[in-house]
């Protein structure tokens, strides 16, 4: 009897092997091309810089120095990095059900006022941060959940392109923060700069000890592990994916595919609300126009180029941070504007969308 069962086992296993083979072969892959649209990026990049009369090699040397070289540096780097991991959190998990949202920058934008307008009637009243700071999140957290989700039941109920209209969004609600910061709730005593009165020292985030970072670093890490997990590990996830994969075999398998796309757009943008939160409670201090500072948009750069993979997103949303944070420097030392990092940006941006033509087309990479 072991011997008749020997070659089926045999078979399973050589199966088993063949697939483990091709997964690792696809993951790889995923890696692979993306790291290759990098350079391909910095090759274009150096050509820019050759032509405009200066070194591709003090750029990277001034790079690095800027954004990792030293602690001040990675202090620097990782606070940038906190609202480029939750924006680019909303836009991964619409992507899982084949959406292309480009809304994040709405979405903090208005959420940070929310946000803002609830801690001001607090101030100096003596009640606890305790109270006061969870209304805060809870308020940026739902405004940019019902923001996003708005463009995704425009999606589901009316055909409305989602990209469309989480942009046309965005800039609405940019509009609605400045209609209110240079308006109802101006603060008096900022005559240069529009913006709202002051949230009070009391209810500011404070610094992670011993890192000199704020807390907004650590809720983008956790949720984009729990965004992971949700996505792909649960039924949820699962369901989604399929929905993202061929929506008519989803309607045809009685998925609530209305309900998945309401539900994955109002995570996305309660992921941006507390990006918007975190910025006018540990960065502004209140809520003005530097909340509308791109995060948003870089955050879509970010998803693209980790796959829409939450996990993924947070070493590159550091490697972003990065190269914003060495904006300065790179400015001063080089003679160059500040939005030469933004020309890199959008170097890599191009030569990502024109790697996704690549993929399949290598036979290292197929069984």
């Amino acid at each position: 009897m072991t011997d008749m069962a020997s070659p089926t086992t045999q078979t399973a296993s050589v199966k088993l092997r063949s697939g483990g083979l091709s997964q690792l072969r696809a993951s790889a892959e995923y890696v692979a091309i993306p790291l290759l649209a990098l350079i391909g990026a910095f090759v274009l990049f150096s050509l820019f810089l050759l032509a405009v009369g200066k070194s591709p090699l003090t750029f990277v040397e001034l790079l690095w120095a800027g954004g990792y070289g030293s602690a001040f540096s990675w202090r620097n780097t990782l606070q940038r990095a906190s609202p480029l991991i939750l924006t680019a959190l909303a836009v991964a998990i619409p992507a899982r059900l084949g959406l292309t949202m480009i809304g994040g920058e709405g979405a903090l934008v208005l959420s940070g006022l929310a946000a803002a307008t609830i801690a001001i009637p607090f101030v100096g009243s003596g009640i606890t941060a305790w109270i006061v700071m969870p209304l805060m999140m809870l308020a940026a957290a739902a405004t940019g959940a019902v923001w996003l989700g708005l463009a995704g039941w425009l999606r589901y109920r009316r055909g409305v392109n989602e990209t469309i209209a989480s942009l046309l969004l965005s800039y609405i609600a940019i509009a609605i923060m400045n209609f209110f910061v240079e308006g109802a709730l101006r603060d008096p005593a900022q005559p240069n700069k529009a913006s709202t009165l002051p949230i009070g020292d009391a209810y500011k985030v404070g610094l992670i000890p011993d890192l000199g970072v704020h807390w907004g670093i650590v809720w983008g890490i956790v949720l984009a592990i729990l965004l992971y997990v949700l996505m792909a590990r649960t039924t949820f996830g699962f369901a989604a994916r399929v929905t993202g994969g061929n929506l008519r075999a989803a309607l045809a398998q009685g998925l609530p595919v209305g309900k998945l796309i309401l539900v994955c757009c109002m995570i996305a943008g309660a992921c941006a609300g507390l990006a918007g939160y975190f910025e006018v409670a540990a960065i502004q201090g209140r809520a003005n126009a530097s909340l509308a500072a791109g995060y948003g948009f870089t955050g879509i750069l970010v998803a693209f180029l980790a796959r829409h993979n939450p996990i993924a997103i947070i070493p590159v949303a550091v490697m972003f941070g990065g190269l914003s944070a060495a904006g300065g420097l790179i400015q001063r030392r080089m003679g160059m504007p500040d939005a030469t990092v933004l020309v890199l940006q959008g170097f890599i941006f191009v030569t990502l969308l024109t790697s996704e033509t690549l993929y399949g087309r290598f036979k290292l990479f197929r069984s």
